[in-house]
């Protein structure tokens, strides 16, 4: 049976993709691949190794998701092995699940190679533990992407967890602190990690009443996490 890897490339260093995941980039025949996706990653493909950029960002995609699904579904049946590496996990806000039931539908076998994911890998190498005996014993991870009607209706104010971890959240981010001002104290922590896991890491620390002047002060870009909760204070102590 024809069959298409998902693989999660991790959260930008390359040092931080799995050994199952290195192992098929460098025997794959096809690599589709994301604007987040590591490019030192890419120089570990072998000699004629078709790459395949699909990177999306905000206003401007390369490629359509059903373009994208388009184009695994005519890969794989050419008989070729397939990579689809994406940044992060695949099944974390990559929408590898609509990616692996578009294949499944062409009769075309999907396995998943899960990655390092940005939303707890980038807090830690930033020395924010996101859960902590007697500080932090859940964890909500959120979209602050909000270009669909679905996720315009997500009600940030609502969510319980100790830390909050929102990934893609640059754009809307003074919208969404806005919205958990609003059921939790000014005095909350906040991080905001911009290029996690690169040499061009930046951590900007501030609380819900200042961090958005913080981080326009800092011109922040994406890509970058925020976390809000009380184990953003421990990074004082282990940085």
């Amino acid at each position: 049976m024809k069959k298409v890897y998902l693989v999660g490339g991790g959260p930008g260093d390359p040092e931080l993709i799995t050994v199952k995941g290195m192992k098929l980039i460098q025997s794959a025949d096809v690599i589709v691949y994301d604007r987040l996706v590591g490019r030192k990653l890419l120089a570990y493909a072998k000699p004629g190794a078709e790459l395949i950029y699909v990177g999306k960002q905000a206003g401007r995609h390369t490629f359509t998701q059903e373009e994208i699904n388009r184009l695994l579904i005519e890969k794989a049946k050419e008989g070729k092995l397939v990579v689809r590496l994406k940044g992060g996990d695949p099944f974390v806000f990559g929408r590898g699940g609509e990616e692996a039931i578009a294949l499944r539908r062409h009769g075309i076998a999907v396995e998943v190679v899960p990655g390092v994911s940005s939303a707890i890998a980038v807090p830690a190498l930033a020395g924010i533990p996101i859960t902590h005996r007697g500080i932090a014993s859940s964890v909500v991870l959120v979209t602050g992407h909000l270009a669909e009607k679905k996720e315009e209706r997500l009600d940030y104010a609502s969510l319980k967890g100790d830390t909050i971890v929102i990934l893609m959240g640059v754009k809307n981010l003074p919208k969404i602190i806005e919205e958990f001002k609003k059921s939790r104290p000014p005095s909350t922590p906040v991080a905001i990690i911009e290029k996690g896991t690169l040499e061009e890491q930046r951590v900007i620390t501030g609380t819900l009443e200042d961090i958005i002047e913080r981080a326009q002060e800092a011109k922040l870009t994406p890509p970058a996490i925020t976390v809000i909760g009380e184990v953003v204070r421990l990074r004082e102590e282990i940085m």
